[in-house]
């Protein structure tokens, strides 16, 4: 079970990276002194963090669509192996969200049906 959720969050850290977003990481300590850092003024909360993750498969979605119409249209600069990797890597972007959500709802319910 830890194995695939280490998988999973190492999934979402690399898909906050390819997105420019701060990835998933425990707060620093305030005592600590980190001179390898930059300083940051407030860390992402999760909202945003979930936002800009959505946004993100939303936007490589369009692109993979963009490029698909384009090569429908005969465009030279669309060939079949970009479409096909683009097509590709949307689908996979959207099953890695739709399994973050499945795991958090199962994490919902689990905490909802914890007896008091």
């Amino acid at each position: 079970m830890s194995d695939s959720v280490s998988s999973i969050l190492s999934q979402i850290r690399s898909y906050q990276n390819q997105l420019g977003t701060r990835a998933l990481e425990p707060l620093p300590n305030p005592n600590a002194v980190d001179f390898g850092r930059p300083a940051v003024d407030k860390p992402a909360s999760f909202s945003e963090t979930l936002s800009n993750a959505l946004q993100g498969v939303n936007n490589t979605q369009k692109e993979a669509g963009a490029l698909a119409q384009a090569f429908e249209l005969g465009d030279p600069r669309a060939d079949l192996a970009r479409v096909m990797v683009a097509a590709q890597q949307s689908q996979v972007v959207f099953r890695a969200t739709v399994e973050v959500r499945n795991r958090l709802v199962q994490a919902y319910q689990d905490v909802m049906n914890m007896p008091l």
